[in-house]
Order: C-alpha cells, then sequence, then structure tokens
C-alpha cells in the first residue's frame, strides 16, 4: 500500500514522517541533518521509492494571523525543487506551533530536550502529517444530507 510522507523543513535539519500503509496514523521516521547527511534530495527518492510514497505533506511556516511566514519563501523554493526531482504531489499543511507541541510531547514522555534535538523535528513532521491525515478522515466522514 502507498505511505503519504510528512516534511518539517528547516535550513538545518529535516524533519520526517511516515504514515502507515493504511494512512491512518503518523509515526516520526528519521530527521536528516543538512550539514551532515549528504544529498537530501536523492536520499529522500531512496526513500520514496523503498517505502512507496505517493504523496508529500510539507509543513507551511505562517503567522498566528494566518498570513505566510518569514520562511515561507524558503519552504516554497524547497518544494519548488522536490517537484522538479520527485514528480509526486504536495500538499502544504499549516505548521503553525508544532515545534512547540513536539516539546510537550518529549516533556511528557520525559526525554531530555538537549539530548533530543533531532526528535523534534521528525515529531514536528508526524504531527503536521498526523493533522492531514485527520482532515482526510474527517472529510470522509461528512453526515449525508
Amino acid at each position: 500500500m502507498n505511505r503519504i510522507l510528512g516534511i518539517d523543513f528547516g535550513e538545518r535539519r529535516i524533519g520526517l514522517a511516515l504514515s502507515d500503509p493504511s494512512g491512518i496514523i503518523a509515526q516520526p521516521y528519521m530527521t536528516f541533518d543538512t550539514r551532515k547527511d549528504g544529498d537530501f534530495l536523492k536520499k529522500l527518492e531512496e526513500l520514496i521509492e523503498e517505502k512507496n510514497v505517493k504523496e508529500i505533506v510539507l509543513g507551511m511556516p505562517r503567522n498566528m494571523d494566518g498570513s505566510l511566514g518569514e520562511k515561507s519563501e524558503a519552504v516554497l523554493e524547497f518544494s519548488r525543487r522536490l517537484s522538479e526531482k520527485l514528480r509526486i504531489p504536495i500538499t502544504f499543511r499549516d505548521e503553525r506551533l508544532s515545534s512547540v507541541e513536539s516539546l510537550r510531547v518529549l516533556r511528557e514522555a520525559g526525554a531530555r530536550l538537549l539530548k533530543h534535538k533531532k526528535a523534534v523535528d521528525s515529531i514536528s513532521a508526524a504531527l503536521i502529517l498526523q493533522g492531514y491525515l485527520d482532515s482526510l478522515k474527517k472529510n470522509n466522514e461528512e453526515p449525508e444530507t
């Protein structure tokens, strides 16, 4: 079955999350360090093929009033590069407060935050992706009139 990939883009680290094959649950997958881990697009291509990814959900930074944030242009440029290279659909998802929520999840799990900086990014990607999966489910469960 096909999966959906969630991405929390950052200039230093890129968090990745994958849906389960049925598209119900998002799980943190990994964090890619752009300074240490080599060619991200090549590794992403391999991941998409290996995990049979059919769609990407990319977090879009927005201001609290809903307008595009300062970092939005970097995300848009990143999405253009992804589109040229990968040829699979990309959906943008509001990522407001995803990092704050990720830190809360880590604190509740008793994790030492300094040791888990990389986990914040993959958890953020999972939160972005889970929000998208939940919205798909909600839209499919609209009552008939």
